[in-house]
């Protein structure tokens, strides 16, 4: 077999290996758009003030912070028979445990021992589990796979996960309709989502195995401390930058508007679940991401992906109740957030080139942490930002009620503040640099690790 014959062999990922690898990313995925429901619920099921829902959500941020300044630490530091990450999967058995909880709650309970309910779960969910969760995935992926088998995995890989939300978004809110009309019918139907994908999302901790080492055997021995993640803070801007990114898209992916702006503008419900099909069009973006990752760079997928989200939510804001429109102005919103909720692994991987090519450690667990960061905080935040608008401009949860004002906040929340938002995003990419000093980094990488190795054998 010639070496480039190899090559090929080696790069190859399977769609047995794909959707293996996807299966807890597919589970995690169900459980951000089931929390996307929790105000809705609150506000509406529990009938609970959403200023004050919103809050108990931003409070728990500041557990998460705490959380999540240690987590990477931690996975990074792990030395054990299953590996660095691997043995962290375990955490999406308490993720769908905390969630179906947070839908869960007891009708007999107080107002104030609701809240406090739904505060707990929320942060044993995100705080502790998605945590984890967030911070061993990169460090997982690059010990089990290699090269452009990275590449492929993170861009193919994200069609089960699409598909899973399609169908979801297609079936929620039917079956919420008509299960969820109760306490009782919220925590029935969570839990049938639960048990199934709690156990599907364990498949990769069972047969995935780490296989490399990402840095060089002397660096690996040497014990990291915790003024290496000061190092990483101090030295490396980039991945400030990307965590800002992925708090402006968790935040606008997860605000949970379009629920009211179905149930009070479009007025049915049945037709946002039916709308979510369009985005079957964008299951084929994925195939030409590692040719266009080879010709562009990912920070310049991702702007290009922004900017086309903003044009669908200006679609969205001329279309009004328009189912026709309202689906078109989807599938933009939709094809434009492929990029950064697909391939942001690849960032934070050159973000670690980027700390190798300064001479400190690569930690990547601490960088997917400071990036999962943004990505815990923006659902809370959107909430928040939603419950706190939605107050101040009348909303009382009955449409008959409602007022004006508050039907024109959701509207403004479903279609001008986000076409802003990205518009934003998309000028700070623009000016991301690290894409541009990716080539000569990692042949200055791939330079020293050879001569590290080399000089390691001869003694």
């Amino acid at each position: 077999m010639s070496k480039k014959a190899k090559a090929n062999q080696d790069d190859r990922v399977g769609a047995g290996k794909v959707v293996i690898w996807t299966s807890s990313t597919v589970s995690r995925t169900i459980t951000v758009l089931v929390m996307g429901y929790l105000m809705v619920y609150c506000t509406d099921t529990l009938m609970l003030a959403p200023a004050t829902v919103s809050l108990i959500l931003v409070l728990s941020k500041l557990v998460d912070g705490v959380t999540d300044a240690f987590a990477g630490f931690i996975v990074d530091r792990t030395k054990t028979k299953w590996g660095t990450a691997r043995p962290y999967e375990v955490f999406i058995v308490g993720l769908w445990l905390a969630t179906w909880l947070m839908f869960s709650v007891p009708t007999s309970l107080s107002t104030m021992a609701k809240y406090i309910w739904v505060f707990a779960m929320y942060v044993l969910a995100n705080a502790i589990c998605t945590t984890f969760l967030t911070a061993n995935a990169t460090p997982y992926m690059i010990r089990a796979f290699k090269g452009k088998q990275i590449v492929k995995l993170t861009s193919y890989g994200s069609i089960p996960a699409m598909l899973a939300a399609i169908v979801f978004n297609v079936a929620f809110p039917i079956a919420m309709g008509h299960i969820a009309t109760s306490p009782a019918g919220w925590s029935r139907l969570v839990g049938m989502i639960a048990v199934p994908l709690a156990a599907y999302g364990l498949l990769r901790m069972i047969f995935v195995k780490e296989q490399y080492e990402t840095e060089t055997s002397a660096v690996a021995t040497e014990k990291l401390q915790v003024k290496d993640i000061l190092k990483v803070v101090k030295n490396n801007s980039f991945i400030f930058i990307l965590c800002i990114i992925t708090l402006v898209y968790s935040i606008i992916a997860n605000m949970g508007v379009m629920v009211y702006y179905f149930r009070y503008i479009v007025q049915n419900t049945d037709l946002m679940g039916m709308m979510s099909l369009v985005t079957i069009i964008t299951i084929p973006l994925p195939f030409v991401f590692p040719k266009l990752i080879s010709k562009l760079s990912v920070a310049k997928l991702m702007m290009a992906g922004f900017l086309l989200s903003a044009l669908g939510y200006l679609v969205n804001f001329f279309a009004g109740s328009n189912f026709v429109g309202l689906m078109i102005g989807y599938l933009f919103t939709g094809a434009g957030t492929v990029p950064v909720s697909m391939l942001m692994p690849l960032a934070i991987i050159e973000c670690a080139d980027f700390n190798e090519w300064k001479g400190i450690r690569r930690m990547e667990g601490t960088l997917s942490s400071l990036n999962g960061l943004a990505t815990q905080i923006g659902p809370a935040a959107g909430a928040g930002i939603l419950g706190v608008l939605l107050q101040i401009s009348g909303y009382t949860g009955d449409l008959a009620t409602t007022s004006q004002g508050s039907i024109t906040m959701i509207r403004m929340l479903y279609t001008l503040v986000p076409m802003v938002a990205y518009i934003i995003v998309a000028v700070m990419l623009y000016f991301y640099k690290l894409d541009k000093l990716m080539p000569q980094i990692k042949k200055d990488n791939q330079e020293r690790r050879a001569l590290e190795e080399a000089a390691t054998a001869d003694k």
